[in-house]
């Protein structure tokens, strides 16, 4: 009787062990769906259901930022790229500019051309962009003008990751290497939708 209790916990952690885990952040029910209307670099309105059916990347960042958006994104092409090719196409990188006085569309579009076809830059007004920030619980905010006018944007550095049908699934974070990213996009993508 007394090992009764040691018996559960064996037979619990077994029958987990069948089942493969995220590598990255599991957000399932923490987030809400992807929702959106921003303008795309091509200088159209965009709802966030025009990208149903792929698995979507939520990155926020802007176009002068001097290390993280450029690194994210690279590696985030890099793995794309390790993809199969016809999974990769079912894959899109939505790089929201919080920066919207200087990302117009066409720098957008020049900035994300960069790092390939998945990428999709996008930006909106600040009420647009305040309504999503809040939407994901990230925030954005704007330093002091040097000398030149330049300025340094902070913003978030985790990207969300939404299935098909744009429900919030993973947050990948600067600590999740490309292995892990890849692992999960692949289970994602593997998913019925």
């Amino acid at each position: 009787m007394r090992y009764a209790p040691l018996v559960m916990l064996a037979l619990t952690l077994l029958a987990g062990c069948g089942e493969e885990k995220w590598q990255t952040k599991d957000i399932s029910g923490l987030m809400p769906p992807l929702a959106f209307g921003l303008t795309d670099e091509r200088g159209r309105d965009v709802e966030a259901t025009r990208y149903r059916g792929d698995i979507t990347l939520l990155y926020f960042g802007y176009t002068h930022c001097p290390d993280v958006c450029p690194t994210t994104l690279a590696r985030l092409a890099a793995t794309l790229g390790d993809l199969a090719p016809e999974a990769g196409q079912d894959v899109r990188v939505l790089f929201v500019s919080v920066d919207p006085a200087r990302d117009d569309p066409r720098r957008l579009a020049a900035y994300t051309d960069a790092f390939g076809p998945t990428i999709v830059g996008l930006t909106g007004n600040r009420e647009q962009l305040d309504a999503l920030t809040r939407r994901y619980r990230v925030t954005y905010g704007y330093g002091e003008k040097g000398d030149n006018g330049d300025y340094p944007v902070s913003h978030a550095s985790g990207i969300f990751a939404f299935d098909r049908e744009g429900k919030a699934r993973l947050l990948i974070r600067d600590s999740d290497g490309p292995e892990a990213v890849r692992h999960d996009l692949v289970r994602l993508l593997a998913e019925e939708g």
